[in-house]
């Protein structure tokens, strides 16, 4: 596996002012470590995640299963390999309040969810867009493994992801990082 899949803590930033949605990431110690640019006019979500902004070194793609899907899954797969790592479904019906996502493996069976925070607090996002910061918290059963959490800036997009409460290694970190760009993705088609 790359190594920029081993930190426990990225910064995301989603570019304002782009005609596509850029993505960055951070490691802890600021460095980017990660570009994806979203395609415009797609039928069918492709992502492609890349080492740099010169986009030389592919790291990750994440596919949409269906054009048209309101339960939209997404195969997560290592570039360097062509391997499905795994996949990210979202819940249809049970997004439209408060959004959810199921973390599949390799065989399509359900590891953990990722929800976000709080019901009261998702209805209030949703007629208040921007000025509640999300938060979303990812479980495989009852163990907490990762967190999403938006910072406050009316002007940005920042979401700090942090797996460092995953001490059994549970997630793997592909699936952790292509969950983040799909948070930022979605969350910036519904502001």
């Amino acid at each position: 596996m790359n190594q920029i899949f081993q930190f426990n803590q990225y910064l995301l930033k989603r570019q304002v002012f782009a005609l596509t949605g850029k993505f960055r990431f951070y490691n802890p110690a600021g460095e980017m470590i990660m570009f994806s640019e979203q395609k415009m006019f797609r039928l069918r979500e492709d992502i492609r995640v890349y080492a740099d902004e010169a986009k030389m070194q592919e790291v990750l793609a994440i596919k949409a299963r269906q054009i048209i899907d309101f339960s939209a899954a997404f195969d997560v797969v290592d570039s360097a390999t062509g391997q499905k790592v795994g996949a990210l479904r979202r819940k249809g019906l049970a997004s439209m309040l408060r959004d959810e996502w199921q973390v599949l493996d390799v065989n399509d069976n359900v590891r953990g969810t990722l929800i976000e925070d709080s019901m009261g607090l998702a209805l209030l996002r949703r007629f208040l867009t921007g000025l509640v910061p999300q938060n979303y918290d990812l479980f495989f059963g009852e163990s907490r493994v990762a967190d999403y959490k938006q910072n406050f800036n009316p002007f940005s997009y920042q979401l700090n992801i942090d797996f460092s409460m995953d001490t059994a290694g549970q997630l793997d970190r592909r699936l952790g990082v292509a969950a983040g760009i799909l948070l930022a993705a979605i969350e910036g088609r519904q502001s």
